[in-house]
């Protein structure tokens, strides 16, 4: 039996050295322990072509022994490394916190380790994480995309298996996706909108300039132009101060809305505060409607009406997709969620001022 460098004891006096770490066991140290080939130690503990109790025993050695597999060569000998990308698009959003920590845990129970990073809502940054993820050789990156029409995307998934959630990706790039019903959502909201007297409406949204025609705002200028209404797009981050510093300022200005429709709930705690730091009320002057349903939704005074995704079965048919992607190579048919509409106390008539305002305005207009 190969004798093995043991490691420092804890309260050994300092002698002056850089402590020497101990050499790591190999599979050649796994065979000399149970008097094996080296190619039998490797395929019993990757439980190939050995028996059973040959599988054991190698196993039982290497817990002896302190044997951690070496995870390049493991990637070197498989192709795989066993970790999964997943790029968000902002983390200061609470739902893609849970969104991502949900995939983290169902990967992880699966034998898969999540890298969770963060575009911070910027197209840039997102095409250079997503190419820095492929380097590194992930096995599959899970994209929650800033913007979804970028031309890099084909161009990604030619290097790694590319899973997207929420939105489809330009060009059919990706091996899987798992979308959202945003037309049924949106068209939903505005109209239970509409139906409460409101024709001025404010949409929060993460998008921005130069991503001009992310879905969901795309749908809510159809819409608006289908019901006449005065819809204005307002680029918001998801952070409460910064939602909130929005919020004020298009309430400061001409003509406001007597509504916001949020395309995220944490962007509508911001309209909460702006709210009330402008001295209105939800929803006694201001309407608000969200689109996630975090459970902080639940807590706010009053709860904030808004539109749950099924965030359980989200994560199980992305980590399925995903796993078969990368196992069988195979591509998935896109899978649509609807939203489920959580009506509660955000949404009111107009107040008599902000209401008179918006009777005045001109029918249809958007930015």
């Amino acid at each position: 039996m190969k004798r093995l460098t043991p490691a420092l004891v804890k309260g050994a006096p300092y002698t002056g050295r850089v402590p020497q770490r101990p050499p790591r066991v190999t599979q050649r140290d796994l065979a000399e322990e149970t008097g094996l080939s080296t190619a039998t130690v490797s395929y019993a503990l990757r439980g190939m072509q050995v028996p059973p109790e040959t599988q054991q025993r190698v196993r039982e050695a290497a817990e002896r022994l302190g044997y951690q597999a070496d995870p390049i060569a493991r990637a070197l000998a498989s192709g795989r490394t066993g970790y999964i990308g997943v790029l968000c698009r902002s983390l200061t959003d609470v739902w893609q916190q849970a969104t991502a920590a949900a995939l983290g845990r169902r990967l992880l129970g699966d034998g898969r380790h999540a890298l969770i990073v963060d575009a911070s809502n910027d197209p840039a940054l997102e095409a250079t994480l997503a190419s820095q993820l492929a380097d590194q050789r992930v096995d599959a990156l899970i994209v929650l995309p800033v913007d979804p029409g970028a031309a890099h995307w084909s161009e990604v998934a030619e290097r790694t298996v590319l899973i997207s959630i929420g939105d489809g990706l330009s060009g059919g790039a990706a091996h899987a996706e798992v979308v959202f019903d945003n037309e049924a959502g949106i068209t939903d909201a505005l109209h239970v909108l509409v139906a409460a007297g409101h024709r001025r409406i404010a949409v929060m949204t993460p998008g921005g300039l130069t991503t001009p025609d992310r879905p969901a705002e795309t749908v809510a200028g159809q819409v608006a132009r289908r019901l006449g209404l005065h819809v204005t797009l307002h680029r918001s981050p998801h952070d409460l101060d910064g939602a909130a510093a929005v919020a004020r300022g298009v309430l400061a200005g001409q003509d406001p809305p007597t509504a916001f429709l949020c395309m995220a709930d944490s962007m509508a705690y911001g309209v909460y505060a702006g709210a009330r730091e402008s001295g209105l009320e939800v929803p006694d002057d201001i309407s608000v409607v969200g689109y996630d349903d975090h459970p902080l939704s639940r807590l706010l005074t009053p709860p904030l009406s808004t539109y749950r995704w099924p965030v359980d079965l989200l994560v199980d048919l992305v980590v399925e997709r995903t796993v078969k992607a990368i196992t069988a190579g195979k591509r998935s048919r896109r899978r649509v969620l609807a939203p489920v509409a959580q009506p509660r106390g955000s949404v009111g008539a107009p107040g008599t001022a902000r209401g008179s305002a918006a009777a005045d305005a001109p029918a249809g207009e958007s930015t």
